[in-house]
């Protein structure tokens, strides 16, 4: 779809281009794909020939996983099916991130609940280290039934949070009016399960059940449609104009409208009381759909 470019992401553009080859996208298969980085001995399996992948949370330990490259921009999607039950206490992490003491991350979390009581969708943005850009959401059907679709589109002019295709989350690179974007740092994906029953679940109130244990969440179908970061210069994949030049329609936006009407249940750009001396300058564009 046409686009207009500021010439600030032209620049990014032909850096990125000035490195273009073609590279295989991220395939679906965990072995070829990701890395199990916590809870080796049985907490993290890669299974049906590496389909598909599940992290388990006991009292002994977590799991978690990482993608294999990391990246410079991107669409990435999961399938996840969360944690089962009363899964209180417990949070499944999704999320890229660089490192450094000024990180940059972009980050879906899945805090639990008591039986029967709706997951909370916890979306976050952090740009060279700062964060406090927290939104959350209610799902308008059970993650915990069947595999559902969670994607990142990050390029140079925004950051988009997918839930099967319907967007419920945009950040605009704002930089011009002094917001920090994520742009100049490569991230790689994470994914982890593990016991936070001090903040999680009804802020600490409800503790994790260890009776229900183990605990356990299962993916498959990881794609990256991405810049790869490798040698100090960003490969792009031969369907990098896709999602480069990505922004949301008008049937989009009204999906995301009709996202934050009904299922919105925190948006940090609507708590004054948590920023006295003025909400974040990005929150002025915030309902602007």
């Amino acid at each position: 779809m046409a686009a207009s470019h500021s010439p600030s992401t032209w620049i990014v553009s032909s850096l990125l281009m000035s490195s273009l080859v073609v590279v295989a996208l991220a395939d679906g298969n965990f072995y070829r794909s990701c890395d199990v980085v916590w809870g080796h001995g049985g907490h993290a399996l890669i299974q049906e020939g590496g389909d598909l992948l599940t992290l388990s949370l006991d009292k002994t330990s977590g799991s978690g996983f990482q993608s294999k490259d990391e990246y410079l921009f991107g669409k990435i999607e999961m399938q996840l099916k969360l944690v089962p039950g009363n899964s209180a206490g417990t949070v499944t992490a999704y999320y890229l991130s660089s490192k450094g003491e000024t990180w940059d991350e972009i980050d879906f979390e899945f805090l639990g609940n008591l039986s029967g009581q709706p997951y909370v969708l916890h979306t976050n943005v952090f740009s060279q280290g700062k964060g406090k850009r927290e939104q959350q959401f209610y799902l308008w059907f059970d993650p915990t039934a069947d595999f559902h679709t969670y994607s990142i589109l990050w390029n140079p002019q925004r950051i988009v949070f997918y839930v099967d295709e319907i967007p419920i989350r945009e950040f605009r690179n704002l930089e011009f009016l002094g917001v920090p974007f994520p742009k100049n740092q490569k991230m790689r994906l994470y994914s982890t399960l593990w016991n936070a029953d001090d903040w999680a679940t009804r802020g600490g109130l409800v503790k994790t059940d260890w009776s229900q244990a183990p605990f356990k969440a299962s993916y498959k179908n990881f794609r990256a449609d991405a810049c790869v970061w490798s040698s100090g210069s960003s490969y792009c994949s031969a369907n990098k104009d896709a999602w480069f030049w990505e922004e949301l329609d008008f049937g989009k936006k009204g999906q995301m409208k009709w996202v934050r009407d009904n299922y919105m249940i925190y948006d940090y750009c609507k708590d004054p009381k948590r920023f006295p001396q003025g909400l974040p300058t990005e929150c002025a564009f915030s309902n602007l759909l």
